[in-house]
């Protein structure tokens, strides 16, 4: 255990259109992030004395990754503005499994939280048997951050748009093929995504992470890939990779000039990786409110922004009802692609 104790494609595009709004409604400046930290502020209602002990924050993955890294920003700001210590307790294992049913086990006060990615709702469409009910057995507090991909095609391409990507793809039926960090992880489920709404057919390519898929995208192997801005952005500024979009519905604040991929013609596209927090099932709907405004008022204090844009991420901290939406329809839309990529439950 790690400790910090501070005193501080068609049908699910359309359903993922119906419900974008709801996806980035905190999302971006900092008077925004402070309207989402005060918004419910006012509510009437008794609200118990939180917290009286220290707060362990469960990461599902090993000290030092993305998952780690953005709880721990977290958690060092929190303590100054709640008087207790929020503990980071590294459990890592079974693709973040076992950390998250030690939160879907525990007691819904408040005192046992889960920092995922959006993992969370995509695993349940991977595999067979689940130890727990990623929706159900957990209270929704706050989206966290999400992180924009980058898709990218080697420098020597002669794709320089999306169209002329989708226009050489439909060309060549079948010939092209995508890079992915992992079968069934973020990148790759993007690429099925943006296969499925432009309607190419290209053969995916499966690495043991981001490093080895990006130096077979640069040395021109494999034809293109969505990855993180954090993994391709130095590259595309180096000249090593050339960006043709950005994933995510609003153009990202790191490549502002980027067009996204819904406007270079794919209507509808919205892909990105994203962090948040979670608690127990059935966490009093006064309590759960409490901890998101204190969590969006950490994501908008300034050092913690900053920590966040420094991995790339863009700071949330929407209410519970929000983020329980965004949850569902990330949920449904992952599900449907897993399946119309013909990915079978293991």
């Amino acid at each position: 255990m790690s400790v910090l104790v501070h005193r501080p494609i068609g049908p699910f595009l359309a359903y993922a259109a119906r419900a974008v709004s709801v996806a980035v409604l905190a999302a971006g400046t900092p008077a925004a992030l402070a309207q989402a930290a005060t918004a419910n502020a006012a509510t009437p209602g008794a609200v118990p004395a939180y917290p009286q002990k220290p707060v362990r924050l469960i990461v599902p993955y090993p000290p030092g990754g993305p998952t780690d890294i953005v709880a721990r920003a977290i958690a060092a700001r929190l303590p100054e503005q709640i008087g207790q210590p929020f503990i980071i307790d590294n459990r890592a294992g079974a693709s973040g499994l076992i950390g998250a049913e030690v939160v879907a086990r525990a007691a819904p006060d408040g005192y046992t939280l889960l920092v995922n990615t959006s993992i969370h709702v995509i695993t349940p469409s991977l595999l067979a048997k689940m130890p727990f009910d990623a929706l159900r057995d957990f209270t929704h507090v706050t989206l966290l951050s999400r992180v924009p991909l980058l898709l990218v095609v080697p420098p020597g391409s002669s794709a320089r748009s999306v169209r002329d990507l989708i226009d050489i793809a439909k060309a060549n039926p079948g010939k092209l093929n995508f890079a992915s960090s992992s079968t069934g992880g973020g990148s790759h489920l993007a690429g099925e995504l943006f296969k499925s709404a432009a309607g190419i057919v290209t053969t995916h390519v499966p690495y043991k992470g981001s490093t080895p898929a990006l130096a077979d995208v640069m040395g021109g192997h494999v034809d293109f890939m969505f990855d993180t801005t954090l993994t391709t952005l130095p590259l595309v500024k180096g000249g090593k990779l050339r960006a043709l979009a950005i994933s995510t519905r609003e153009r990202a604040p790191s490549a502002p000039d980027l067009p996204t991929v819904a406007e270079a013609g794919v209507a509808g596209y919205d892909a990105s990786n994203w962090y948040a927090l979670w608690g127990p099932a059935r966490m009093a709907a006064a309590l759960t409110q409490r901890i998101q405004v204190e969590v969006a008022k950490a994501l908008a204090y300034p050092a913690v922004r900053d920590r966040m844009i420094d991995l790339g991420a863009e700071p949330v901290g929407n209410t519970p009802a929000q983020f329980e939406a965004f949850a569902q329809s990330e949920f449904t839309k992952w599900a449907s692609v897993v399946k119309h990529a013909g990915l079978k439950p293991e």
